[in-house]
């Protein structure tokens, strides 16, 4: 049997976390803020289905690889206070992960935008 209380706790909990990840991160804000950005564009530009979906999932790998690495620099802030190698290797890689994949995420946007761009010349 579900439990329903249960599953719309877990939802608000999620929701708490990505509203505070939004008040406390500005990558995430500037994540967050390109994307309403690139929607918009990709509405005016009457995008296909197909790009469509490729720009929502584009967007939200990008948004949830920002929302895990807030939450590995939050645990790690929360095992240690001192500066360790090891929480600096760690808290690099997850920032890290987020860039590699925000450098392909505006590779990807140039592919989807370039030909509804010349289109609309």
């Amino acid at each position: 049997m579900i439990d329903w209380k249960k599953l719309f706790s877990s939802f608000g909990f999620a929701f708490t976390g990505i509203i505070s990840t939004f008040k406390s991160e500005q990558n995430f804000k500037i994540h967050t803020f390109i994307s309403v950005i690139v929607i918009i564009v990709a509405v005016a530009l009457d995008f296909s289905k197909e790009r469509f979906v490729l720009l929502f999932i584009v967007i939200g790998i990008v948004l949830s690889l920002e929302l895990v690495n807030t939450a590995i620099e939050s645990s790690i802030d929360l095992i240690t206070e001192r500066q360790h190698p090891l929480a600096k290797k760690a808290k690099d890689a997850a920032a890290g992960a987020v860039l590699v994949f925000s450098i392909f995420a505006v590779i990807i946007g140039i592919l989807l935008f370039i030909e509804p761009l010349i289109d609309s010349m």
